[in-house]
C-alpha cells in the first residue's frame, strides 16, 4: 500500500468523512508529518508548518502539481477540518500574519508514529474516547435543516437559506433547461464557501484565480458549445451589473470559451427590485418560471417567432 493509501486508511480509521478522505487531505497529513514516500511511519514528526511548505513539500516528494493559488483549498478543505478534529493545532497569531503555522497535535503525532504496528489501536482508541469524530460532529449539525443538491452527480448538502434555495434551482432547473450536460466548475455554500471548485478545469479553461477574487456563485461549463455560464443568485445583493460584468471579464480574460452572464432571482418581485440596476447584454432567470429567460438587449434575438 502506498504512502497516500495509508493515510487515507488512517483518516477513515479516525472517522473523517469522506470529503475529508480525499488526495488533498491525505498530502497534508503526510507533509504535518514530514513522511516521504521511503519513508517509515516511525519517523513522523510536528514540527509548526506553513500551508506554503506543504505545497512544496507534496509537489516535491509526491510529484502533486498544486499552485500556490490553492492554499485557500488546503485551509478551507483539511486544514480546517483537522482542525475541529482535534488532529492538528496552529500557533495562534492572526490567520493573516506570515508566522501563522500548524503542527499535528502530539496525539495525532502518536497515533502516526504507531501506525501499521500492534500499539496503533491503543491510541486510536484513546483518541477517540476524548475526541468526537468529525463525521459524528457533522452529522448532528441538524440534519433536517440542509437541503441535498445533486451536482455533477455526486450528491451534496447546501444548508438552508433563500440565497441556497436559489442556487439550487439554478442547478436543478436552470442548467438542464438552458445549459443541458453541463459540468458545475464552481458553486458555493453559504457555510463552505467553496463546495465545489474544479481549479484543474477552471485553470485550463484560462481563469485567473487569486484569493481575494470574488467567483460567480454558480459556474457551469458546456463543453460541446464551449459555453460558459456565469450566474449569479441575487435574493438581497449582487446583480450582474456593469462593475461586476467588468470585474468577471478582468478574472477570465484568458478563457476563450463563450462568456454567458446570468442573474437568477427566486421571484419576479425580486427581479423587479433590481430590475434598474441590471447591465444589459445579460440573460435573467427566475426560479418561480422556469421555463422562461428574460434577455436584456434584445437585437440578436429580434424578428418573428
Amino acid at each position: 500500500m502506498s504512502k497516500i493509501d495509508e493515510a487515507r486508511e488512517f483518516l477513515q480509521l479516525i472517522g473523517m468523512p469522506k470529503v475529508q478522505q480525499a488526495d488533498i487531505c491525505c498530502y497534508v497529513i503526510l507533509a504535518m508529518a514530514g513522511i516521504k514516500p521511503d519513508m517509515a511511519w516511525s519517523e513522523a514528526e510536528n514540527d509548526w508548518i506553513r500551508i506554503h511548505d506543504i505545497i512544496q513539500f507534496v509537489n516535491g516528494y509526491y510529484g502533486a502539481s498544486y499552485a500556490e493559488n490553492s492554499r485557500e483549498t488546503f485551509r478551507k478543505q483539511a486544514l480546517h477540518r483537522f482542525r475541529t478534529a482535534a488532529l492538528v493545532e496552529d500557533n495562534g497569531v492572526a490567520t493573516n500574519s506570515p508566522n501563522y503555522r500548524y503542527r499535528l497535535t502530539e496525539e495525532t503525532l502518536r497515533m502516526l508514529k504507531t501506525l501499521k504496528t500492534s500499539e496503533w489501536k491503543k491510541y486510536l482508541q484513546r483518541f477517540l474516547k476524548y475526541h468526537d469524530r468529525l463525521v459524528d460532529i457533522y452529522a448532528s449539525k441538524k440534519k433536517m435543516t440542509m437541503m441535498p443538491v445533486r451536482i455533477n452527480e455526486i450528491d451534496f448538502s447546501f444548508s438552508v437559506g433563500k440565497h441556497n434555495k436559489l442556487q439550487k434551482a439554478i442547478i436543478e432547473e436552470f442548467a438542464p433547461r438552458f445549459a443541458p450536460n453541463s459540468e458545475c466548475l464552481y458553486v458555493g455554500d453559504t457555510i463552505e464557501k467553496d463546495l465545489v471548485k474544479n481549479i484543474e478545469k477552471l485553470t485550463e479553461l484560462g481563469f485567473e484565480i487569486t484569493l481575494h477574487d470574488k467567483m460567480p456563485d454558480v459556474v457551469l461549463y458546456q463543453e460541446d458549445k464551449n459555453w460558459i455560464y456565469f450566474v449569479e443568485s441575487v435574493t438581497s445583493v449582487g446583480p450582474m451589473n456593469p462593475k461586476r460584468i467588468l470585474e468577471i471579464i478582468e478574472m477570465t480574460q484568458g478563457v476563450t470559451a463563450g462568456k454567458i452572464f446570468v442573474t437568477a432571482f427566486l421571484d419576479f418581485k425580486t427581479y423587479k427590485k433590481f430590475l434598474e440596476e441590471l447591465a444589459w447584454e445579460i440573460e435573467v432567470w427566475i426560479a418561480e418560471m422556469p421555463d422562461h429567460m428574460i434577455h436584456l438587449n434584445g437585437d440578436k434575438f429580434l424578428g418573428p417567432r
